[in-house]
Parts: structure tokens; C-alpha cells; sequence
């Protein structure tokens, strides 16, 4: 049976791939949940048309991105802390804590975006990732200093 994948299946194929199943796959399993539709003609061209759709649509977040990653990569946003003895931060710096700082300063960027392995402790300054889109990714500087 040759069937139409809607979603990524592990050790089958990616979404948009057309595969062959056995009978009983397809017909108990991939169909039933719309995980798959049969490959008949009608849904090839259908899953060409939103191919096309999806490449456009795709391609315009890409280029939104890169215009937002000009704009906040020349940013850089101070962050002010207290410290304890030692110079040692009473808390973190947060991704959400750099999302204000960029709001503050004009840009607006989701704190989803920002990537912080771990939150930041300590003061100084520190480059951070922005991942606006799968291809895209900008670095802006924070730096943490005392209040």
C-alpha cells in the first residue's frame, strides 16, 4: 500500500514522503490516526500544492528574520544586579530578564528565542544567542553589572 505521510514517523519517513506499507500498517494504524492519507492523485497534487505553500511561507519567516537579526544584533542591553560579597549575584539573569532589556530597548524579541544554556550568575559581559528562525541566528551582548 503506498501512502502519503502527514507527520514525521520514526523508522518510516519525514511528513510529505511517500512510502510503501504493508496492508495492515496502513490500514490499522497510519490511517485510522491521519498520520497518513492513500496516494491517490488527487493528494499527490495536494501535497505538492502545500509543498509550494509551505517553501513560501517558509521563506518570508526567513527573511523577517534576517531583517530582525540586523536590527538586535547591534544592540547591546546592560542588566543591573545586586551583588553580594564576592561580586556574587543575589539570583540570575534570565532569558526573560534579557527579553525586557530588548523590550526597553526597543526590540522586540520573543524570550523563546533567546538561548541561555544556563542562566547567567555572575557579573560581566556575555554574547547571547537569539535563534529567530531554523537558519537564523543573531548574537547580541549583555552585559551584568552591579546596582
Amino acid at each position: 500500500m503506498k501512502v502519503i505521510l502527514r507527520e514525521d514517523i520514526d523508522n518510516l519517513g519525514k511528513s510529505g514522503d511517500l512510502v510503501t506499507v504493508k496492508d495492515g500498517f496502513g490500514r490499522n494504524f497510519l490511517l485510522p490516526r491521519k498520520k497518513a492519507v492513500l496516494a491517490s492523485e488527487q493528494n499527490m497534487r495536494q501535497l505538492e500544492h502545500e509543498k509550494a505553500v509551505m517553501t513560501a511561507r517558509n521563506a518570508k519567516l526567513k527573511g523577517a528574520a534576517e531583517e530582525q537579526a540586523k536590527k538586535v544584533g547591534a544592540t547591546k542591553v546592560t542588566i543591573k544586579r545586586k551583588v553580594g560579597e564576592q561580586d556574587k549575584l543575589y539570583g540570575s539573569v534570565t532569558a526573560l530578564d534579557i527579553a525586557e532589556a530588548l523590550a526597553a530597548a526597543g526590540q522586540t524579541v520573543d524570550r523563546r528565542h533567546i538561548h541561555l544554556p544556563e542562566p547567567i550568575k555572575a557579573l560581566g559581559s556575555f554574547e547571547v544567542e537569539l535563534r529567530l528562525h531554523r537558519d537564523v541566528v543573531a548574537k547580541i551582548k549583555v552585559d551584568v553589572a552591579a546596582e
